[in-house]
């Protein structure tokens, strides 16, 4: 579990009486039903707390773990790391806050259905544009896009690589970690090369002018990409 945040919240008191039931039975009604039990609800009153079921427990479950990550960077001293150690202390603070690898991996296997991707792919959207803002990010044209993007695809990459790693303390998983954020350093450092080369610059100016009008969401509603609350 990612630590019980329980007290009188009937989304965290369900969430909490789900987990012991996911390792069984998934991310399913099944688990739904034996929560609200569980939790001395009746099957209506726990849909009025999650009306989507299952699909609502596993993406609260998901969200704690955000916001425990979260937590952990407020209280850390950023300011005393480089990007790089930013991004990687801020991805392995977000595997370590997931705790339940079980329940972890059956809401990997329940947001690969295809009903359920693009909720699965939303939320962690909403984990990278969570990184990024508590880390500063001020991007207002592309960028802002193609750096969630690019986090989005580590983290998930990552996640899939802890799930199967049996290594003391999961170092397999921060040494995996680490050779994907190279990878991301290096594109960055191109993209570098390409903005100071005078020929490459000139050629691309128009391209480059476009992608700059691309504007990050204004006033973001929850049921688009890059709202990173409940």
């Amino acid at each position: 579990m990612q630590g019980d945040a329980g007290g009188d919240d009937p989304r965290a008191v369900l969430l909490d009486a789900a987990l012991p039931h996911v390792a069984f039975d998934g991310w399913s009604e099944a688990t739904f039903r034996a929560a609200a039990a569980d939790a001395g609800m009746t099957p209506e009153e726990a849909r009025a707390v999650y009306p989507r079921g299952a699909m609502d427990l596993a993406a609260e479950f998901h969200r704690r773990g955000d916001a425990a990550m979260l937590a952990r960077l407020e209280a850390a001293d950023l300011d005393a790391m480089r990007i790089r150690e930013k991004v990687t202390f801020a991805v392995r603070a977000r595997i370590e806050a997931a705790g339940d690898r079980e329940a972890v991996r059956r809401g990997t296997a329940f947001f690969a259905l295809p009903q359920n991707a693009p909720e699965g792919a939303r939320l962690i959207w909403d984990t990278a544009d969570a990184i990024w803002t508590v880390l500063g990010d001020a991007s207002d044209d592309i960028n802002w896009y193609t750096k969630r993007a690019t986090l989005s695809g580590v983290y998930g990459s990552v996640v899939l690589f802890w799930l199967g790693d049996q290594s003391e303390d999961s170092e397999a998983t921060w040494a995996f970690l680490d050779r994907r954020i190279e990878d991301v350093m290096r594109i960055e450092k191109i993209k570098a090369q390409v903005r100071a080369n005078p020929v490459l610059s000139r050629a691309l100016a128009g391209p480059a002018w476009l992608m700059s009008q691309v504007k990050p969401p204004r006033g973001r509603r929850e049921d688009l990409p890059g709202h990173t609350g409940p």
